[in-house]
Protein backbone atom coordinates (compact mmCIF):
# COMPACT_ATOMS: atom_id res chain seq x y z
CA UNK A 1 0.00 0.00 0.00
CA UNK A 2 1.23 3.50 -0.86
CA UNK A 3 1.83 6.28 1.61
CA UNK A 4 -0.87 8.85 2.26
CA UNK A 5 -0.82 11.92 -0.02
CA UNK A 6 -0.35 15.54 1.04
CA UNK A 7 -4.08 16.21 0.69
CA UNK A 8 -4.76 14.04 3.74
CA UNK A 9 -4.17 16.03 6.91
CA UNK A 10 -2.71 14.77 10.17
CA UNK A 11 -6.12 13.55 11.34
CA UNK A 12 -6.60 11.45 8.23
CA UNK A 13 -9.36 13.68 6.89
CA UNK A 14 -9.21 14.40 3.15
CA UNK A 15 -9.34 18.07 2.24
CA UNK A 16 -12.65 19.21 0.72
CA UNK A 17 -11.24 20.07 -2.71
CA UNK A 18 -10.30 16.42 -3.28
CA UNK A 19 -13.93 15.29 -3.14
CA UNK A 20 -14.86 17.20 -6.28
CA UNK A 21 -12.70 14.87 -8.36
CA UNK A 22 -13.93 11.82 -6.42
CA UNK A 23 -17.59 12.64 -7.12
CA UNK A 24 -16.99 12.49 -10.87
CA UNK A 25 -16.86 8.71 -10.44
CA UNK A 26 -18.43 7.77 -7.09
CA UNK A 27 -21.09 9.12 -4.77
CA UNK A 28 -19.51 7.71 -1.60
CA UNK A 29 -17.92 4.68 0.04
CA UNK A 30 -19.70 3.17 3.04
CA UNK A 31 -18.43 0.85 5.76
CA UNK A 32 -21.32 -1.16 7.23
CA UNK A 33 -20.87 -3.26 10.36
CA UNK A 34 -23.05 -5.31 12.71
CA UNK A 35 -23.95 -3.65 15.99
CA UNK A 36 -25.41 -5.83 18.77
CA UNK A 37 -27.95 -3.18 19.71
CA UNK A 38 -28.68 -1.60 16.32
CA UNK A 39 -28.14 -4.50 13.94
CA UNK A 40 -26.58 -3.51 10.63
CA UNK A 41 -25.24 0.02 11.06
CA UNK A 42 -23.24 2.59 9.12
CA UNK A 43 -19.81 2.71 10.74
CA UNK A 44 -18.12 5.14 8.37
CA UNK A 45 -18.71 7.05 5.17
CA UNK A 46 -16.45 8.86 2.71
CA UNK A 47 -16.85 11.77 2.20
CA UNK A 48 -18.10 12.54 5.70
CA UNK A 49 -20.61 15.19 4.56
CA UNK A 50 -22.13 13.23 1.68
CA UNK A 51 -25.88 13.71 1.28
CA UNK A 52 -27.84 10.52 1.94
CA UNK A 53 -31.41 10.46 3.25
CA UNK A 54 -32.27 8.38 6.32
CA UNK A 55 -34.14 5.99 4.04
CA UNK A 56 -31.10 5.65 1.76
CA UNK A 57 -28.87 4.84 4.75
CA UNK A 58 -31.35 2.27 6.04
CA UNK A 59 -31.63 0.58 2.64
CA UNK A 60 -27.85 0.54 2.15
CA UNK A 61 -27.24 -1.02 5.55
CA UNK A 62 -29.73 -3.83 4.99
CA UNK A 63 -28.57 -4.46 1.42
CA UNK A 64 -24.90 -4.56 2.49
CA UNK A 65 -25.30 -7.92 4.25
CA UNK A 66 -26.60 -11.24 2.92
CA UNK A 67 -29.70 -12.53 4.71
CA UNK A 68 -28.83 -14.45 7.86
CA UNK A 69 -30.21 -17.66 6.35
CA UNK A 70 -27.73 -17.46 3.46
CA UNK A 71 -24.87 -18.75 5.58
CA UNK A 72 -22.29 -16.85 3.52
CA UNK A 73 -18.92 -17.44 5.18
CA UNK A 74 -15.69 -15.85 4.04
CA UNK A 75 -15.89 -13.12 1.39
CA UNK A 76 -19.00 -12.47 -0.70
CA UNK A 77 -19.35 -9.96 -3.54
CA UNK A 78 -22.54 -8.78 -5.22
CA UNK A 79 -24.23 -5.80 -6.87
CA UNK A 80 -27.17 -3.75 -5.56
CA UNK A 81 -29.33 -1.08 -7.15
CA UNK A 82 -31.49 1.19 -5.03
CA UNK A 83 -33.83 4.05 -5.68
CA UNK A 84 -32.20 7.16 -4.27
CA UNK A 85 -34.37 9.36 -2.08
CA UNK A 86 -31.72 12.10 -2.08
CA UNK A 87 -31.97 14.97 -4.54
CA UNK A 88 -29.44 14.66 -7.34
CA UNK A 89 -28.47 17.08 -10.10
CA UNK A 90 -26.25 15.67 -12.84
CA UNK A 91 -22.85 17.32 -13.15
CA UNK A 92 -22.09 18.93 -16.51
CA UNK A 93 -19.55 16.21 -17.38
CA UNK A 94 -22.17 13.56 -16.57
CA UNK A 95 -24.67 15.19 -18.94
CA UNK A 96 -22.00 15.12 -21.68
CA UNK A 97 -21.20 11.50 -20.83
CA UNK A 98 -24.88 10.48 -21.09
CA UNK A 99 -25.14 12.05 -24.54
CA UNK A 100 -22.34 9.87 -25.92
CA UNK A 101 -22.48 6.49 -24.15
CA UNK A 102 -24.71 3.45 -24.95
CA UNK A 103 -28.14 3.39 -23.21
CA UNK A 104 -27.03 0.44 -21.05
CA UNK A 105 -24.26 2.55 -19.47
CA UNK A 106 -26.18 5.80 -18.97
CA UNK A 107 -26.53 7.44 -15.58
CA UNK A 108 -30.05 7.47 -14.14
CA UNK A 109 -29.95 9.98 -11.31
CA UNK A 110 -32.94 8.26 -9.66
CA UNK A 111 -30.89 5.16 -8.88
CA UNK A 112 -27.66 4.43 -7.07
CA UNK A 113 -25.55 1.35 -7.84
CA UNK A 114 -23.74 -0.35 -5.01
CA UNK A 115 -20.73 -2.66 -5.30
CA UNK A 116 -20.56 -4.76 -2.16
CA UNK A 117 -17.72 -6.74 -0.58
CA UNK A 118 -18.93 -8.57 2.55
CA UNK A 119 -16.65 -10.46 4.94
CA UNK A 120 -17.85 -12.90 7.61
CA UNK A 121 -15.30 -14.93 9.57
CA UNK A 122 -15.24 -16.56 12.97
CA UNK A 123 -13.76 -14.38 15.72
CA UNK A 124 -14.21 -15.68 19.25
CA UNK A 125 -13.01 -12.35 20.71
CA UNK A 126 -16.25 -10.70 19.50
CA UNK A 127 -19.55 -11.04 21.43
CA UNK A 128 -21.35 -12.86 18.58
CA UNK A 129 -18.32 -14.95 17.70
CA UNK A 130 -18.16 -13.56 14.17
CA UNK A 131 -16.55 -10.63 12.40
CA UNK A 132 -19.10 -9.14 9.95
CA UNK A 133 -18.44 -6.06 7.86
CA UNK A 134 -19.10 -4.76 4.34
CA UNK A 135 -17.51 -2.21 2.05
CA UNK A 136 -20.06 -0.62 -0.28
CA UNK A 137 -18.91 1.61 -3.14
CA UNK A 138 -21.86 3.70 -4.33
CA UNK A 139 -21.97 5.27 -7.78
CA UNK A 140 -24.50 6.49 -10.33
CA UNK A 141 -22.49 4.67 -13.02
CA UNK A 142 -23.61 1.11 -13.94
CA UNK A 143 -20.02 -0.09 -14.39
CA UNK A 144 -20.85 -3.45 -12.85
CA UNK A 145 -17.70 -5.31 -13.85
CA UNK A 146 -15.14 -2.53 -13.41
CA UNK A 147 -16.39 -1.27 -10.06
CA UNK A 148 -16.96 -4.78 -8.67
CA UNK A 149 -13.33 -5.59 -9.50
CA UNK A 150 -12.11 -2.32 -7.93
CA UNK A 151 -14.15 -2.96 -4.78
CA UNK A 152 -12.77 -6.50 -4.58
CA UNK A 153 -9.27 -5.04 -4.80
CA UNK A 154 -9.76 -2.28 -2.21
CA UNK A 155 -11.76 -4.15 0.44
CA UNK A 156 -9.16 -6.81 1.41
CA UNK A 157 -6.58 -4.02 1.71
CA UNK A 158 -8.95 -2.18 4.05
CA UNK A 159 -9.56 -5.28 6.19
CA UNK A 160 -5.80 -5.72 6.55
CA UNK A 161 -4.60 -2.11 6.92
CA UNK A 162 -7.60 -0.18 8.22
CA UNK A 163 -9.22 3.18 7.56
CA UNK A 164 -6.22 4.83 5.91
CA UNK A 165 -6.60 2.46 2.95
CA UNK A 166 -9.98 3.94 2.03
CA UNK A 167 -8.68 7.49 2.46
CA UNK A 168 -5.79 6.81 0.10
CA UNK A 169 -8.12 5.06 -2.35
CA UNK A 170 -10.45 8.07 -2.33
CA UNK A 171 -7.54 10.38 -3.05
CA UNK A 172 -6.38 8.14 -5.92
CA UNK A 173 -9.89 8.17 -7.41
CA UNK A 174 -10.04 11.98 -7.11
CA UNK A 175 -7.07 12.21 -9.50
CA UNK A 176 -8.67 10.06 -12.21
CA UNK A 177 -9.58 11.69 -15.51
CA UNK A 178 -13.35 12.25 -15.81
CA UNK A 179 -15.31 9.32 -17.31
CA UNK A 180 -15.51 9.99 -21.06
CA UNK A 181 -17.04 7.67 -23.65
CA UNK A 182 -14.79 6.65 -26.53
CA UNK A 183 -11.53 7.22 -24.65
CA UNK A 184 -9.15 4.64 -23.16
CA UNK A 185 -8.80 5.31 -19.43
CA UNK A 186 -6.05 4.44 -16.95
CA UNK A 187 -7.24 4.42 -13.34
CA UNK A 188 -4.41 4.09 -10.76
CA UNK A 189 -5.41 2.98 -7.28
CA UNK A 190 -3.42 1.58 -4.32
CA UNK A 191 -0.40 0.76 -6.44
CA UNK A 192 -2.26 -0.88 -9.34
CA UNK A 193 -3.65 0.53 -12.58
CA UNK A 194 -7.06 -0.48 -13.93
CA UNK A 195 -7.27 0.11 -17.67
CA UNK A 196 -10.68 0.33 -19.29
CA UNK A 197 -12.68 1.81 -22.15
CA UNK A 198 -16.21 3.24 -22.17
CA UNK A 199 -17.75 2.64 -25.62
CA UNK A 200 -19.53 5.30 -27.63
CA UNK A 201 -23.24 4.90 -28.28
CA UNK A 202 -22.61 4.23 -31.97
CA UNK A 203 -20.11 1.42 -31.31
CA UNK A 204 -22.10 -0.39 -28.63
CA UNK A 205 -21.03 -2.73 -25.83
CA UNK A 206 -20.02 -5.52 -28.20
CA UNK A 207 -17.02 -3.63 -29.54
CA UNK A 208 -15.28 -3.38 -26.18
CA UNK A 209 -13.20 -6.55 -26.61
CA UNK A 210 -11.37 -5.28 -29.69
CA UNK A 211 -10.80 -1.90 -28.10
CA UNK A 212 -9.41 -3.38 -24.88
CA UNK A 213 -6.92 -5.34 -26.94
CA UNK A 214 -5.37 -2.03 -27.96
CA UNK A 215 -4.87 -0.90 -24.37
CA UNK A 216 -1.89 -3.10 -23.72
CA UNK A 217 -0.85 -6.61 -22.94
CA UNK A 218 -2.67 -9.05 -20.70
CA UNK A 219 -3.40 -8.06 -17.13
CA UNK A 220 -0.61 -8.48 -14.60
CA UNK A 221 -0.33 -7.87 -10.88
CA UNK A 222 -0.04 -4.08 -11.20
CA UNK A 223 -1.87 -3.50 -14.49
CA UNK A 224 -5.41 -4.82 -14.94
CA UNK A 225 -7.38 -4.58 -18.20
CA UNK A 226 -11.06 -4.59 -17.25
CA UNK A 227 -14.29 -4.06 -19.20
CA UNK A 228 -16.73 -1.62 -17.61
CA UNK A 229 -19.61 -4.07 -18.07
CA UNK A 230 -19.00 -7.77 -18.67
CA UNK A 231 -21.47 -10.58 -18.00
CA UNK A 232 -20.84 -14.17 -19.07
CA UNK A 233 -24.43 -14.83 -20.13
CA UNK A 234 -23.88 -18.52 -20.80
CA UNK A 235 -22.35 -19.22 -17.40
CA UNK A 236 -25.15 -17.38 -15.58
CA UNK A 237 -28.05 -18.65 -17.71
CA UNK A 238 -26.81 -22.21 -18.09
CA UNK A 239 -29.27 -23.65 -15.51
CA UNK A 240 -32.26 -22.12 -17.39
CA UNK A 241 -30.82 -22.33 -20.92
CA UNK A 242 -33.66 -24.53 -22.24
CA UNK A 243 -36.12 -21.75 -21.40
CA UNK A 244 -34.10 -18.74 -22.59
CA UNK A 245 -36.65 -17.87 -25.30
CA UNK A 246 -39.45 -17.85 -22.74
CA UNK A 247 -37.37 -15.60 -20.49
CA UNK A 248 -36.64 -13.32 -23.48
CA UNK A 249 -40.39 -12.85 -23.99
CA UNK A 250 -40.98 -12.15 -20.29
CA UNK A 251 -38.22 -9.52 -20.23
CA UNK A 252 -39.08 -7.76 -23.50
CA UNK A 253 -42.71 -7.40 -22.39
CA UNK A 254 -41.65 -6.22 -18.88
CA UNK A 255 -43.35 -9.03 -16.99
CA UNK A 256 -42.76 -9.10 -13.17
CA UNK A 257 -40.11 -11.71 -12.30
CA UNK A 258 -38.65 -12.74 -8.95
CA UNK A 259 -35.35 -14.65 -8.80
CA UNK A 260 -34.90 -16.71 -5.63
CA UNK A 261 -31.43 -17.97 -4.71
CA UNK A 262 -29.40 -18.86 -1.64
CA UNK A 263 -26.89 -16.00 -1.99
CA UNK A 264 -26.97 -12.39 -3.25
CA UNK A 265 -24.08 -13.22 -5.59
CA UNK A 266 -26.22 -15.71 -7.53
CA UNK A 267 -29.48 -13.75 -7.59
CA UNK A 268 -27.83 -10.41 -8.49
CA UNK A 269 -25.95 -12.01 -11.40
CA UNK A 270 -29.15 -13.61 -12.73
CA UNK A 271 -31.15 -10.38 -12.49
CA UNK A 272 -28.47 -8.46 -14.39
CA UNK A 273 -28.29 -11.22 -17.01
CA UNK A 274 -32.07 -11.12 -17.52
CA UNK A 275 -31.97 -7.38 -18.24
CA UNK A 276 -29.30 -8.06 -20.90
CA UNK A 277 -31.38 -10.65 -22.78
CA UNK A 278 -33.01 -7.97 -24.96
CA UNK A 279 -29.88 -5.93 -25.78
CA UNK A 280 -29.45 -3.59 -27.59
CA UNK A 281 -32.99 -2.65 -26.51
CA UNK A 282 -32.84 -1.08 -23.07
CA UNK A 283 -34.79 -2.80 -20.30
CA UNK A 284 -36.92 0.00 -18.84
CA UNK A 285 -38.78 -1.72 -16.03
CA UNK A 286 -37.39 -1.46 -12.53
CA UNK A 287 -34.91 -4.09 -11.37
CA UNK A 288 -33.16 -4.83 -8.11
CA UNK A 289 -30.31 -7.35 -8.28
CA UNK A 290 -30.66 -7.93 -4.53
CA UNK A 291 -33.76 -7.06 -2.52
CA UNK A 292 -34.61 -7.61 1.16
CA UNK A 293 -37.74 -7.60 3.31
CA UNK A 294 -36.42 -4.43 4.99
CA UNK A 295 -36.48 -2.41 1.76
CA UNK A 296 -38.74 0.65 1.83
CA UNK A 297 -40.65 -0.68 -1.20
CA UNK A 298 -41.31 -4.14 0.23
CA UNK A 299 -44.96 -3.37 1.02
CA UNK A 300 -45.55 -2.03 -2.49
CA UNK A 301 -44.20 -5.20 -4.11
CA UNK A 302 -46.10 -7.57 -1.80
CA UNK A 303 -49.44 -5.78 -2.20
CA UNK A 304 -52.09 -8.02 -3.75
CA UNK A 305 -54.46 -5.12 -4.40
CA UNK A 306 -52.72 -3.61 -7.41
CA UNK A 307 -50.61 -6.57 -8.49
CA UNK A 308 -46.84 -6.59 -9.00
CA UNK A 309 -45.32 -3.78 -11.11
CA UNK A 310 -42.96 -4.36 -14.07
CA UNK A 311 -39.87 -5.22 -12.03
CA UNK A 312 -37.25 -7.97 -11.73
CA UNK A 313 -36.21 -8.74 -8.15
CA UNK A 314 -33.38 -10.88 -6.78
CA UNK A 315 -34.08 -12.28 -3.29
CA UNK A 316 -32.59 -14.83 -0.88
CA UNK A 317 -34.97 -14.85 2.11
CA UNK A 318 -37.35 -17.88 2.07
CA UNK A 319 -40.10 -15.58 3.36
CA UNK A 320 -40.48 -14.26 -0.20
CA UNK A 321 -41.81 -17.65 -1.33
CA UNK A 322 -44.90 -16.94 0.77
CA UNK A 323 -45.20 -13.18 0.35
CA UNK A 324 -44.71 -13.35 -3.43
CA UNK A 325 -47.19 -16.14 -4.16
CA UNK A 326 -49.22 -13.76 -6.35
CA UNK A 327 -46.23 -12.96 -8.58
CA UNK A 328 -46.73 -14.57 -11.99
CA UNK A 329 -43.14 -15.69 -12.68
CA UNK A 330 -40.57 -17.14 -10.26
CA UNK A 331 -37.10 -18.49 -11.01
CA UNK A 332 -35.87 -20.67 -8.14
CA UNK A 333 -32.12 -21.34 -8.26
CA UNK A 334 -30.36 -23.97 -6.17
CA UNK A 335 -26.71 -23.93 -5.12
CA UNK A 336 -25.80 -26.47 -7.79
CA UNK A 337 -25.19 -25.03 -11.24
CA UNK A 338 -24.17 -26.35 -14.61
CA UNK A 339 -25.67 -28.77 -17.07
CA UNK A 340 -26.10 -31.51 -14.46
CA UNK A 341 -28.72 -29.36 -12.74
CA UNK A 342 -31.90 -29.44 -14.87
CA UNK A 343 -34.41 -26.66 -14.35
CA UNK A 344 -37.93 -27.60 -15.37
CA UNK A 345 -40.82 -25.37 -16.35
CA UNK A 346 -43.56 -25.71 -13.73
CA UNK A 347 -47.13 -24.55 -14.23
CA UNK A 348 -47.84 -24.23 -10.52
CA UNK A 349 -47.15 -21.74 -7.76
CA UNK A 350 -47.38 -23.95 -4.68
CA UNK A 351 -45.38 -22.28 -1.94
CA UNK A 352 -43.74 -25.42 -0.56
CA UNK A 353 -42.45 -26.38 -4.00
CA UNK A 354 -40.95 -22.92 -4.60
CA UNK A 355 -39.24 -23.02 -1.23
CA UNK A 356 -37.43 -26.26 -1.99
CA UNK A 357 -37.46 -27.15 -5.69
CA UNK A 358 -35.50 -25.42 -8.38
CA UNK A 359 -37.27 -24.44 -11.59
CA UNK A 360 -39.19 -21.73 -13.42
CA UNK A 361 -42.68 -21.32 -11.99
CA UNK A 362 -45.06 -19.66 -14.45
CA UNK A 363 -48.36 -20.15 -16.25
CA UNK A 364 -47.20 -17.94 -19.14
CA UNK A 365 -47.88 -19.33 -22.62
CA UNK A 366 -45.15 -18.13 -25.02
CA UNK A 367 -46.17 -16.48 -28.28
CA UNK A 368 -43.14 -17.95 -30.08
CA UNK A 369 -41.59 -21.37 -30.49
CA UNK A 370 -38.05 -21.78 -29.18
CA UNK A 371 -35.01 -22.24 -31.41
CA UNK A 372 -34.09 -25.81 -30.48
CA UNK A 373 -31.01 -25.78 -32.72
CA UNK A 374 -29.17 -23.03 -30.82
CA UNK A 375 -30.00 -24.67 -27.47
CA UNK A 376 -28.75 -28.02 -28.76
CA UNK A 377 -25.59 -26.40 -30.12
CA UNK A 378 -24.87 -24.65 -26.80
CA UNK A 379 -25.55 -27.74 -24.71
CA UNK A 380 -23.38 -29.80 -27.03
CA UNK A 381 -20.47 -27.37 -26.85
CA UNK A 382 -19.17 -28.59 -23.49
CA UNK A 383 -15.57 -28.41 -24.71
CA UNK A 384 -15.88 -24.76 -25.74
CA UNK A 385 -14.74 -22.10 -23.26
CA UNK A 386 -17.59 -20.33 -21.46
CA UNK A 387 -16.54 -17.10 -23.17
CA UNK A 388 -17.11 -18.63 -26.63
CA UNK A 389 -20.46 -20.07 -25.53
CA UNK A 390 -21.46 -16.69 -24.14
CA UNK A 391 -20.59 -14.95 -27.42
CA UNK A 392 -22.68 -17.49 -29.34
CA UNK A 393 -25.66 -17.03 -27.01
CA UNK A 394 -25.36 -13.22 -27.02
CA UNK A 395 -25.22 -13.19 -30.83
CA UNK A 396 -28.39 -15.30 -31.08
CA UNK A 397 -30.27 -13.08 -28.60
CA UNK A 398 -29.02 -9.96 -30.40
CA UNK A 399 -30.34 -11.27 -33.74
CA UNK A 400 -33.68 -12.14 -32.12
CA UNK A 401 -34.11 -8.68 -30.60
CA UNK A 402 -32.98 -6.88 -33.74
CA UNK A 403 -35.31 -8.97 -35.90
CA UNK A 404 -38.15 -8.05 -33.53
CA UNK A 405 -37.31 -4.33 -33.49
CA UNK A 406 -36.33 -3.83 -37.16
CA UNK A 407 -39.96 -3.71 -38.47
CA UNK A 408 -40.74 -1.11 -35.79
CA UNK A 409 -37.68 0.97 -36.70
CA UNK A 410 -38.70 0.82 -40.38
CA UNK A 411 -42.30 1.77 -39.62
CA UNK A 412 -41.41 4.65 -37.27
CA UNK A 413 -39.16 6.12 -39.97
CA UNK A 414 -42.16 6.15 -42.32
CA UNK A 415 -44.00 8.49 -39.93
CA UNK A 416 -41.73 11.36 -41.01
CA UNK A 417 -43.62 13.80 -43.32
CA UNK A 418 -42.14 14.28 -46.80
CA UNK A 419 -39.42 16.91 -46.97
CA UNK A 420 -41.19 18.71 -49.84
CA UNK A 421 -44.05 19.47 -47.43
CA UNK A 422 -41.77 21.39 -45.06
CA UNK A 423 -42.04 25.15 -45.61
CA UNK A 424 -40.03 27.88 -43.93
CA UNK A 425 -43.19 30.02 -43.77
CA UNK A 426 -45.34 27.41 -42.02
CA UNK A 427 -45.20 25.79 -38.60
CA UNK A 428 -42.94 22.80 -38.12
CA UNK A 429 -44.94 19.64 -38.97
CA UNK A 430 -45.26 16.84 -36.43
CA UNK A 431 -44.61 13.13 -37.08
CA UNK A 432 -47.63 11.14 -38.16
CA UNK A 433 -49.32 9.19 -35.33
CA UNK A 434 -48.35 5.62 -34.52
CA UNK A 435 -51.12 3.24 -35.62
CA UNK A 436 -50.72 -0.40 -34.53
CA UNK A 437 -52.98 -1.71 -37.30
CA UNK A 438 -50.97 0.14 -39.96
CA UNK A 439 -47.81 -1.37 -38.46
CA UNK A 440 -49.25 -4.90 -38.46
CA UNK A 441 -50.11 -4.47 -42.15
CA UNK A 442 -46.37 -4.09 -42.90
CA UNK A 443 -45.31 -7.35 -41.23
CA UNK A 444 -45.92 -9.59 -44.25
CA UNK A 445 -43.15 -7.77 -46.11
CA UNK A 446 -40.89 -6.64 -43.23
CA UNK A 447 -41.72 -8.98 -40.31
CA UNK A 448 -39.27 -10.88 -38.08
CA UNK A 449 -40.06 -14.17 -39.85
CA UNK A 450 -38.03 -12.96 -42.84
CA UNK A 451 -34.75 -12.65 -40.90
CA UNK A 452 -35.39 -15.58 -38.53
CA UNK A 453 -36.44 -18.08 -41.19
CA UNK A 454 -33.39 -20.30 -40.50
CA UNK A 455 -33.85 -20.42 -36.72
CA UNK A 456 -37.18 -22.22 -36.51
CA UNK A 457 -38.61 -19.40 -34.38
CA UNK A 458 -42.26 -19.06 -35.42
CA UNK A 459 -45.44 -18.02 -33.72
CA UNK A 460 -47.91 -15.25 -33.02
CA UNK A 461 -45.77 -12.18 -33.74
CA UNK A 462 -48.76 -9.81 -33.70
CA UNK A 463 -49.81 -11.07 -30.26
CA UNK A 464 -46.29 -10.52 -28.93
CA UNK A 465 -46.16 -7.01 -30.42
CA UNK A 466 -49.52 -6.13 -28.83
CA UNK A 467 -48.20 -7.19 -25.42
CA UNK A 468 -44.92 -5.34 -26.06
CA UNK A 469 -46.85 -2.11 -26.85
CA UNK A 470 -48.20 -2.11 -23.29
CA UNK A 471 -44.75 -2.36 -21.70
CA UNK A 472 -42.42 0.41 -20.42
CA UNK A 473 -39.78 -0.97 -22.81
CA UNK A 474 -41.88 0.06 -25.80
CA UNK A 475 -43.00 3.36 -24.27
CA UNK A 476 -39.42 4.44 -23.57
CA UNK A 477 -38.22 3.31 -27.01
CA UNK A 478 -41.13 5.01 -28.78
CA UNK A 479 -40.73 8.29 -26.87
CA UNK A 480 -37.02 8.37 -27.75
CA UNK A 481 -37.70 7.66 -31.45
CA UNK A 482 -40.57 10.17 -31.58
CA UNK A 483 -38.27 12.81 -30.07
CA UNK A 484 -35.64 11.99 -32.70
CA UNK A 485 -38.24 12.40 -35.48
CA UNK A 486 -39.39 15.71 -34.03
CA UNK A 487 -35.81 17.00 -33.84
CA UNK A 488 -35.22 15.83 -37.41
CA UNK A 489 -38.23 17.86 -38.56
CA UNK A 490 -36.95 20.84 -36.58
CA UNK A 491 -33.59 20.48 -38.33
CA UNK A 492 -35.18 20.24 -41.80
CA UNK A 493 -37.32 23.30 -41.01
CA UNK A 494 -34.22 25.19 -39.82
CA UNK A 495 -32.41 24.32 -43.08
CA UNK A 496 -35.38 25.58 -45.09
CA UNK A 497 -35.52 28.79 -43.07
CA UNK A 498 -31.77 29.36 -43.41
CA UNK A 499 -31.97 29.51 -47.24
CA UNK A 500 -34.96 31.87 -47.51
CA UNK A 501 -34.47 35.17 -49.37
CA UNK A 502 -35.64 37.12 -46.36
CA UNK A 503 -34.86 40.54 -47.87
CA UNK A 504 -37.36 40.10 -50.70
CA UNK A 505 -39.88 38.47 -48.40
CA UNK A 506 -39.94 41.46 -46.03
CA UNK A 507 -40.92 43.96 -48.76
CA UNK A 508 -44.57 44.93 -48.49
CA UNK A 509 -45.22 42.63 -45.56
CA UNK A 510 -47.40 43.82 -42.68
CA UNK A 511 -45.43 44.62 -39.57
CA UNK A 512 -47.18 41.87 -37.60
CA UNK A 513 -45.91 39.20 -40.05
CA UNK A 514 -42.37 40.56 -39.84
CA UNK A 515 -42.48 40.49 -36.04
CA UNK A 516 -43.76 36.92 -36.21
CA UNK A 517 -40.82 35.96 -38.47
CA UNK A 518 -38.34 37.59 -36.08
CA UNK A 519 -39.73 35.64 -33.17
CA UNK A 520 -39.64 32.45 -35.24
CA UNK A 521 -36.00 33.04 -36.17
CA UNK A 522 -35.06 33.80 -32.56
CA UNK A 523 -36.70 30.61 -31.38
CA UNK A 524 -35.07 28.55 -34.12
CA UNK A 525 -31.58 29.92 -33.41
CA UNK A 526 -32.03 29.17 -29.70
CA UNK A 527 -33.17 25.59 -30.40
CA UNK A 528 -30.30 24.99 -32.84
CA UNK A 529 -27.84 26.11 -30.18
CA UNK A 530 -29.35 23.59 -27.74
CA UNK A 531 -30.61 20.30 -29.14
CA UNK A 532 -31.65 20.56 -32.80
CA UNK A 533 -28.98 18.69 -34.84
CA UNK A 534 -27.86 21.16 -37.56
CA UNK A 535 -24.46 22.05 -38.97
CA UNK A 536 -22.52 25.19 -38.03
CA UNK A 537 -23.14 26.58 -41.53
CA UNK A 538 -26.92 26.37 -40.99
CA UNK A 539 -26.54 28.20 -37.68
CA UNK A 540 -24.48 30.92 -39.41
CA UNK A 541 -27.08 31.24 -42.17
CA UNK A 542 -29.88 31.61 -39.63
CA UNK A 543 -27.97 34.41 -37.90
CA UNK A 544 -27.46 36.03 -41.30
CA UNK A 545 -31.23 35.84 -41.97
CA UNK A 546 -31.79 37.59 -38.65
CA UNK A 547 -29.30 40.28 -39.70
CA UNK A 548 -31.05 40.63 -43.09
CA UNK A 549 -34.46 41.14 -41.50
CA UNK A 550 -33.02 43.56 -38.91
CA UNK A 551 -31.65 45.90 -41.60
CA UNK A 552 -35.16 46.36 -42.99
CA UNK A 553 -36.73 47.38 -39.68
CA UNK A 554 -36.99 50.88 -38.19
CA UNK A 555 -34.85 51.55 -35.12
CA UNK A 556 -37.75 51.74 -32.65
CA UNK A 557 -39.02 48.31 -33.72
CA UNK A 558 -35.51 46.84 -33.52
CA UNK A 559 -35.23 48.14 -29.96
CA UNK A 560 -38.57 46.61 -29.01
CA UNK A 561 -37.60 43.25 -30.52
CA UNK A 562 -34.07 43.51 -29.04
CA UNK A 563 -32.27 42.79 -32.31
CA UNK A 564 -29.50 44.67 -34.03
Amino acid sequence: MTDGPNNIDSKGIINQNVWDGFSKWFHCICVVTFDLELGQALENIYPRDVKLSKQDISNICYLAFPDSNSGCMGDTTFVIRLQSKSEKMLRSEHVTYNSKCPPLLKIDESYLWGYVYFRQVKDLTLPRGYFQKSIVMLSYFPFNNLFSKICSYIAPEYFEHGEETLEVACYNIALWSPPVAGVALSLPILGSVFQTFIPLSATGIGSINSTLALLGNESNESQKVIQVDDLNLFEILQPVLSHVHLLWELVITSEPIVVMASSPTVCSSMVLALTRLIAPLQYCGDYRPYFTIHDSEFKQYTSKVHGPPPVILGVTNPFFAKSFQHWPHTIRLNDETGETQKYKLKKTHQTKMIESNSGIYTSYKPFLQKDKNIIKKLKGGVKRPYEAQSIMLSKHLLELTQSFMFPLERYIASLLPLQKNISAFKAVPTPNPFNPDDFFATLDKTGPHLTLNKTGIKGDWIGLYRKFFRSPNFKTWFNARYTELSLKLQALHAEALSTVDITNWVRGRPEVEIVDMVMRLKSKICKCNCDVPVSDSVKQQLNQRMHDIATSLPEDLKNILQIS
